[in-house]
């Protein structure tokens, strides 16, 4: 199995396989709309506007998991991300990252970088995962880091 086995569902109900993005560098984060650290979104739009020519392609996937930070629609949460961070990356369909609903991207994605502490489950909105171009799951970055954290990172994978 890998990550391109997977495929993203837009909130309009679009399947979008991951085979489509073979031989990029994908930065995936689970997302919310009402949380403190939303400002990443911001964040993640500036790599994808800095980097995205050069082949990173920034995949969200709001989560209403944690505290209730997205409690509205699919459709809502993506015009949330482009009304107030001018979000052009794609933004996915609502999914669940933890427990027996957890979808199974994020369930390979934590398989592959379980994380440090004793579960390998999200710990909260905006876990953020880098896939190099040969689809190899290389890093897993918390929360509380920010998507800037990762520009060498981004910058060598891009190489």
């Amino acid at each position: 199995m890998s990550i391109y086995s997977f495929a993203g569902v837009t909130p309009s109900g679009t399947e979008v396989p991951f085979k489509n993005y073979e031989g990029k560098v994908l930065l995936i984060a689970n997302t919310a709309s009402k949380c403190g650290l939303t400002p990443q979104y911001g964040d993640l739009q500036k790599l994808y506007e800095q980097y995205g020519d050069q082949g990173l392609v920034v995949l969200g996937f709001p989560c209403n998991q944690f505290a209730g930070q997205e409690p509205g629609t699919s459709e809502e949460a993506e015009a949330f991300c482009q009304i107030n961070y001018g979000v052009t990356f794609p933004v996915f369909a609502k999914v669940d990252v933890n427990g027996p609903e957890a979808s199974l991207l994020f369930q390979y994605l934590k398989g592959q970088q379980p994380g440090d502490g004793e579960s390998s489950d999200i710990q909260w909105n905006f876990t953020k995962f880098l896939v190099d171009r040969s689809g190899n799951v290389v890093a897993r970055v918390e929360p509380k880091e920010s998507p800037e954290s990762m520009k060498d990172l981004i910058e060598s994978l891009l190489k």
